[in-house]
């Protein structure tokens, strides 16, 4: 009964220390949603989102691109900086909860004195004193400045993990960016190679006719200079893919002299890619997450600017033993103790307080008209990237009807020549026509891809804020995963 009744007592008294609790309570404030997306009117229906079902590269079904995205976040060395910052962060937490507990300390000292003889031939004293003591102090938390304290820690903790969320997608989106980029580069420069051989065949019957002298040396020289300005764009190629190979294996965290990317075709179709409701877009985005937890953070700022103005008691209690032997130390006669409490109000500071509050309040509007910014750039990155798959597509579509166009004048212009009906420079026309279409098919392609990785990095790439560590879990240190990254982060080389 007696336990029930401590209980229910104890249970009210941290009521009653709750309602105390000043400052605002935060509520996240409304933000710029539109109905639907503008630009993505066009898309026909799909049903099921595909960036949503395990990886987002995935929808690519590149191999090798799996591969190196799930190398970016084991050996990156810029996540496992921001995997520091989150438990950096967590520690924060954990120093502010200790001001909800008192500080104990504990001391024990031996002193020997005396005092020396006198010039009348007084006889000195030497006295022992040996003291052994406990003490205690304890602020209580009686106007929620800890609780709020504790509270802004923990958004601010949960906005590290968003950040780390926000710099794994970005690193990894850099990272496809780059390899279909190296793959452009790998089919621009297969296609410069067989062009060059066309061109080749080209020389060889300009050559024959001059030859047999039905073509003029100025006809040899244009089809020479034809292919060796292509073998020369060729060459030029390698120096971009080398650039890309090289910031490919930063990503993943090795030098660049130790990786290497074997060529391969360019064979990756651009995904079809479903933006969902733009509501959802809101918990989609880690940089959105962290925007709304840096206003939970500073709205708590606020509560411990209020809670100075109220005043401070400091309970303090100490006891101990003191003997001049150490035999006598423990003895119930030599006990000492003190109990004691203190109530600090600060009557005047020239407005610091209110200047504080007035700080933290301005604090909190910049960060919700952050945070909306954030909303409404996010927004217009999906728009952004949504027009551009929409202008890309009608432009591939018409761009590649112009190449096999360019193909086949191609073929007409060289067998004219060859009869002798044309002049050798719309040979030149034709085949330099139809190589720069055959570019800029490839750079319109590339583009397409490029722009499929931006818009899933736009919606998210699959994040949602349910992946942010709760406030329990934030407050009881680091999730398995993430010391497991601590650990491989600290690991020596081998």
């Amino acid at each position: 009964m007696k336990r029930s009744r401590r209980r229910i007592a104890a249970a009210l008294a941290a009521t009653a220390l709750a309602a105390c609790t000043v400052g605002p309570d935060y509520k996240r404030p409304p933000a710029p949603v539109p109905v639907a997306y503008k630009e993505a009117g066009w898309k026909v229906g799909t049903p099921q989102d595909t960036i949503d079902r395990g990886p987002w590269w995935a929808v690519y079904n590149d191999p090798v691109l799996a591969a190196l995205e799930q190398q970016v976040e084991v050996s990156n060395e810029t996540l496992k900086a921001d995997e520091a910052a989150y438990r950096q962060a967590q520690a924060i937490v954990a120093e502010a909860r200790a001001g909800f507990f008192p500080t104990l300390s504990a001391s024990a000292s031996g002193q020997r004195s005396g005092t020396a003889k006198s010039a009348l031939g007084g006889g000195g004293r030497v006295q022992n004193v040996f003291d052994a003591t406990a003490s205690a102090s304890w602020v209580p938390d009686l106007w929620g400045r800890i609780r709020r304290a504790v509270e802004g820690d923990i958004a601010t903790a949960q906005v590290t993990a968003a950040d780390l969320a926000a710099a794994r997608l970005t690193l990894q989106a850099q990272l496809a960016t780059d390899y279909f980029e190296l793959r452009v580069a790998d089919e621009l420069k297969r296609l410069l190679d067989s062009s060059a051989a066309a061109f080749a065949i080209s020389l060889r019957i300009a050559q024959n006719q001059h030859a047999a002298g039905t073509a003029t040396m100025a006809d040899v020289a244009n089809a020479e200079t034809q292919l060796k300005a292509t073998q020369a764009q060729a060459i030029a190629v390698g120096v971009q893919r080398a650039q890309l190979e090289h910031a490919i294996a930063t990503l993943i965290g090795k030098p660049a002299a130790e990786f290497s990317i074997a060529p391969a075709p360019l064979v990756t179709q651009v995904p079809d890619i479903p933006p969902g409701m733009p509501s959802a877009l809101l918990e989609r985005r880690p940089d959105i997450a962290a925007a709304e937890r840096q206003m939970a953070a500073t709205n708590a700022q606020i509560g411990v600017a209020e809670a100075a103005y109220y005043p401070d008691l400091t309970l303090t209690a100490s006891g101990g033993f003191s003997a001049p032997a150490i035999g006598q130390l423990l003895q119930a006669s030599s006990g000492l103790w003190a109990i004691g409490s203190s109530l600090v109000q600060t009557v005047f500071d020239g407005g610091l307080r209110t200047a504080q509050v007035a700080a933290a309040r301005a604090g909190y509007e910049q960060s919700v008209a952050n945070y909306r910014q954030v909303v409404l750039t996010a927004f217009q990155q999906v728009e952004d990237q949504l027009a551009a798959l929409r202008v890309l597509a009608e432009q591939a579509a018409v761009e590649d009807d112009a190449v096999a166009s360019a193909r086949e004048a191609e073929r007409l212009t060289l067998n004219q020549y060859k009869a002798g009906t044309v002049a050798y420079t719309s040979v030149v026309v034709a085949q330099t026509t139809a190589l720069n279409d055959a570019q800029t098919a490839l750079n319109i392609r590339q583009n397409r891809l490029t722009a499929s990785v931006a818009l899933i990095q736009a919606l998210g790439g699959g994040w949602s804020t349910a992946r942010l560590p709760s406030a329990d879990e934030v407050e009881n240190g680091p999730p398995a995963r993430a010391s497991a990254a601590a650990a491989r982060a600290t690991r020596p080389a081998e």
